[in-house]
């Protein structure tokens, strides 16, 4: 990989072509089951769990506000999969990880936009429902997930991708979007 001009490309021809529809059928089930698991406990499963039983589903007044924050973090959460698995030809799990450096789309402006769409999604949920408990959620999943970014995902995209991610961490940042230069 090389640099050209700040955006990241990969030397070469882009992403090989599927050549054959099983090979892109089991890339688009692979997804979708990490789909179904991971981001749907996060966002369906744990938050009806922690919602106080008096809570309701409100689309009336200041809550209609919690709308745009679940339409944004669900296009961002499936942009940002559209990329681990065109660009990438993986998945967001850790044990099926994208073969090639994802620095395209949402990932030009920040380095975790997908985590960034779960937080709306869950914003989204907490002004809906008007849910304490879902705000102290919220603020456990945000910490939960920059432990794991920090601790864990930055230091495997650094051994598996070397000079190429450093230089997208030196020119991207971790949480606040900022627009490619």
């Amino acid at each position: 990989m090389h640099r050209d001009g700040k955006e990241f490309r990969f030397r070469g021809s882009p992403p090989p072509f599927r050549t054959s529809l099983m090979s892109t059928a089991w890339l688009v089930l692979r997804n979708a089951l990490f789909t179904i698991v991971v981001p749907g406990s996060v966002v369906v499963l744990l938050p009806s769990l922690v919602l106080e039983q008096a809570a309701s589903f409100s689309l009336d007044g200041w809550r209609a506000a919690g709308l745009p924050f679940l339409l944004a973090g669900t296009g961002m959460y499936f942009w940002c999969l559209w990329h681990f698995a065109w660009t990438g030809d993986g998945t967001p799990a850790p044990t099926d990880p994208p073969k090639r450096l994802v620095a395209r789309g949402p990932y030009r402006w920040v380095r975790n936009p997908m985590y960034l769409g779960v937080w709306s999604l869950l914003l989204g949920e907490t002004i809906v429902f008007a849910s304490r408990n879902l705000v102290v959620y919220l603020l456990v999943v945000a910490l939960w997930q920059h432990l794991f970014v920090v601790l864990y995902e930055e230091r495997t995209l650094a051994r598996r991708f070397g000079v190429a991610y450093h230089d997208y961490c030196r020119s991207v940042p971790r949480w606040v979007p900022r627009a490619p230069s």
